[in-house]
């Protein structure tokens, strides 16, 4: 495609992500299963419950815009094809955060559109950077993300039997991601650079709780 053509294409995956309408691979609802073991949650575990998932959708929001963004720049088909399919299994996510969100009546984050922008231009920057560094890139970003999945699952109370189901199928695929991109041959960033994207994060989350 010629450059106005792939502008209007990540546009319309841009709408079509941040208004929960991008497909993703059909894959169950994790917590599908375990409906029948459902049990009450108070005022305060289901609140802090909503919170979880709100700054997750926002994650979920961020790594799309991340991989869209990489992927448009990479020159390399074979790493760019990992990209796009690594995202679409992230748009399983995305769906399921939603549609956790729905279940506890909770709302998105109302800076998810600032959260895509942001992060098509880092993915794009990175991106340039070359294959390997792109690949880095995306290792330590999944790693970032399993551990601030644990830190989730460490809070959440565990009568929500249905979170805790979708952030561990979360963990697993973020962990697959992380390896694949190692088995790729990424390069690993440099420690100023990791602690830069763990202050974003940091930002990100802090105001993805409450807004």
């Amino acid at each position: 495609m010629g450059l106005i053509d792939n502008i209007i294409n990540e546009c319309d995956i841009a709408l079509k992500t941040l208004s929960n309408k991008k497909p993703g691979t059909n894959r169950d609802y994790p917590a599908e299963n375990i409906q029948d073991q459902k049990q009450e949650l108070s005022k305060e575990e289901k609140n802090l419950s909503i919170q979880m998932m709100r700054v997750n959708l926002a994650g979920e929001v961020a790594a799309q815009a991340l991989y869209r963004g990489q992927a448009m720049v990479c020159k390399d088909e074979e790493i760019k094809k990992h990209l796009i399919e690594a995202g679409e299994e992230e748009t399983d996510h995305l769906i399921w955060c939603k549609k956790r969100l729905d279940e506890l009546d909770g709302n998105a984050s109302v800076f998810n559109p600032i959260w895509y922008a942001g992060s098509f231009a880092i993915g794009a920057i990175f991106g340039n950077m070359g294959e390997k560094v792109s690949l880095g890139f995306v290792e330590e970003t999944e790693k970032q993300v399993v551990k601030h999945i644990d830190k989730h699952l460490d809070r959440i109370s565990s009568k929500d039997k249905d979170t805790i189901k979708i952030l561990k199928t979360m963990r697993e695929d973020e962990d697959t991601h992380a390896k694949q991109a190692e088995e790729n041959g990424s390069e690993e960033l440099r420690k100023p650079t990791k602690k830069i994207m763990e202050y974003t994060a940091k930002i990100m989350t802090s105001s993805s709780t409450y807004i």
